[in-house]
């Protein structure tokens, strides 16, 4: 299906990459598989990393934390680092030391309701202190010339959505924030568990519309239940871009649809990102990566397709025990053809 969608003007892009398009970042998703997948199906969108704390970048293996995949970096794409704490000075030098690990931007999280992260006092609960999450910002952004952006809630608990969130983002913008993605629904700390918290707190795309207009001079980024095509081009003309979650990790070409419609870009087979994943499980499974930590990230690719099935069977099963390379990854991706060909005919 072709789309007639008005392009956004240059001049919503404030500082940074192209923000139209992003994936995200997911726990125990997003890591750097996960993306150099994600960039074979909409090349131009911006991916972000797993959550990584401050703390965990200084006193970790960066390497392993920070780390991207070689061909991503050698491509220049954009990727976005973010950032999980609360202490000005800790996330300043978190982000000091990510400077030579080539991302476009630093993100810092105020927005995830887990209890793990509460009790670290980051996430969604720093939105009870606005002035601590501008000091933040402000503190990263004297050590990277990136672009230090926020990711946050319309609000959290009994927080009202218009003041609330009115002073919220005052605060970050004055500490010179300029791009914001907005997960339009509250998270509730109290009461509802981190995956109740991905669903029962209502949407409401209008108080992040109405944020995204009566703030011209920055970027908002929609995010939080965009899970079709349609739906999430029906809310692009009102934003400067968008940003999906789960519906990017498990089905995976929505973001091929998207790309051709946001950039123009030609839609990839799924043998033909296959294939790429295949020759790039081959280098990484030599350098002792294993093929279930490539092919996981896998399994929606063929996803309400003939072979679905197959393909979501053999990756997640067969992928343990095999140890040549991206073969399997070819065998499936050929099976699920000759079945799709077979009802073609």
């Amino acid at each position: 299906m072709r789309y007639n969608l008005p392009m956004i003007k240059s001049d919503r892009y404030i500082q940074g990459p192209d923000r139209r398009l992003s994936v995200a970042p997911m726990m125990d998703w997003t890591d750097r598989h996960c993306r150099h997948f994600h960039r074979h199906i909409a090349p131009d969108a911006l991916l972000f990393t797993e959550m990584v704390t401050a703390e965990a970048v200084i006193h970790g293996d960066r390497d392993r934390l920070l780390g991207q995949a070689p061909e991503d970096l050698a491509d220049g794409v954009p990727v976005a680092l973010q950032l999980g704490g609360s202490d000005p000075g800790k996330l300043a030098e978190a982000t000091r030391l990510a400077a030579d690990f080539g991302y476009a931007e630093i993100n810092l999280n105020v927005g995830c309701p887990s209890d793990r992260v509460q009790s670290g006092r980051f996430g969604a609960c720093l939105m009870a202190e606005p002035a601590l999450v501008a000091d933040c910002v402000a503190a990263m952004a004297g050590e990277t010339p990136l672009p230090v952006t926020v990711k946050c809630r319309i609000g959290i608990d009994d927080m009202d959505q218009e003041s609330g969130l009115d002073s919220f983002v005052d605060a970050v913008e004055d500490a010179g924030v300029s791009t914001l993605y907005l997960h339009a629904r509250k998270a509730w700390l109290q009461g509802l568990s981190p995956k109740e918290n991905r669903d029962i707190p209502p949407l409401n795309y209008d108080r992040a519309a109405r944020l995204a207009a009566a703030r011209p001079q920055m970027q908002v980024i929609l995010n939080g239940g965009l899970d079709t095509v349609d739906a999430t081009l029906s809310q692009l003309p009102h934003f400067a871009g968008v940003m999906l979650g789960r519906a990017a990790y498990r089905t995976p070409m929505i973001l091929a649809a998207l790309a051709e419609a946001v950039f123009g870009r030609e839609t990839p087979s799924r043998l033909d990102i296959a294939s790429a994943m295949a020759d790039y499980a081959d280098r990484r499974t030599a350098e002792d990566v294993p093929l279930h930590s490539i092919t996981r990230h896998m399994l929606g690719l063929y996803h309400g397709q003939r072979g679905a099935r197959l393909w979501r069977r053999q990756l997640g099963e067969e992928a343990r025990n095999r140890h040549d390379g991206g073969a399997l990854i070819r065998e499936v991706a050929g099976a699920c053809e000759e079945m799709a060909a077979k009802i073609a005919a």
